[in-house]
């Protein structure tokens, strides 16, 4: 097509963008996980389903797979730090809870932690899996939902409290209005 440049295969999931990425949570046994996550979505309004997309090598891939739950915590800017750090160190080196200066707190609905500095939580129940390429799109249930009322409140509150993440690739970040470039630490 005259114009366009082409796009190398690794890129091309960069042209949709992601959503809100989330920090998604897990326990098995005395194993905990905690991994940001930019491919998630809504797949069902009734019954409420979300899909989450982890790597098969991930640490977190295996503890949600076992534990058969997971909790999808909604960041907001303040969490952008720990995002980061969540994103790059690997569950297999340490405990990312205690590594990122991440607070676990008790799941309402579910036997797994939440992330007690993240807003919003959406605590699922594991419905399916699905193998794709080199990810697994993990189904979950929601069987509880919880957020605080300054970022959702029947909406999500995007451009005052709720300043969700989205990862564009790399250190680089959106929030509503700037760019933010997490390999200058601001």
């Amino acid at each position: 097509m005259p114009g366009k440049r082409t796009v190398p295969p690794g890129r091309v999931h960069r042209l949709l963008g992601t959503g809100a990425t989330v920090l998604v949570s897990s326990a098995h046994g005395k194993k905990r996980s905690v991994l940001a996550v930019a491919w998630q979505m809504p797949a069902s309004i009734d019954p409420p389903l979300i899909v989450v997309s982890i790597g098969r090598t991930r640490y977190s891939h295996e503890v949600i797979r076992r534990a058969r739950a997971f909790i999808v915590n909604v960041p907001g800017a303040a969490q952008l730090p720990l995002v980061k750090v969540a994103g790059t160190v690997s569950g297999h080196e340490r405990d990312k809870f205690e590594g990122c200066g991440l607070t676990a707190e008790p799941g309402r609905e579910v036997a797994v932690p939440g992330v007690a500095e993240c807003p919003a939580h959406l605590e699922c129940r594991l419905v399916r899996t699905h193998r794709c390429g080199d990810h697994t799109l993990f189904v979950g249930e929601v069987v509880g939902a919880f957020a605080t009322p300054d970022f959702f409140n029947e909406r999500l509150r995007v451009a005052s409290a709720a300043q969700t993440l989205h990862h564009m690739g790399g250190n680089l970040f959106h929030l509503p209005g700037r760019v933010v470039d997490m390999s200058r630490g601001s």
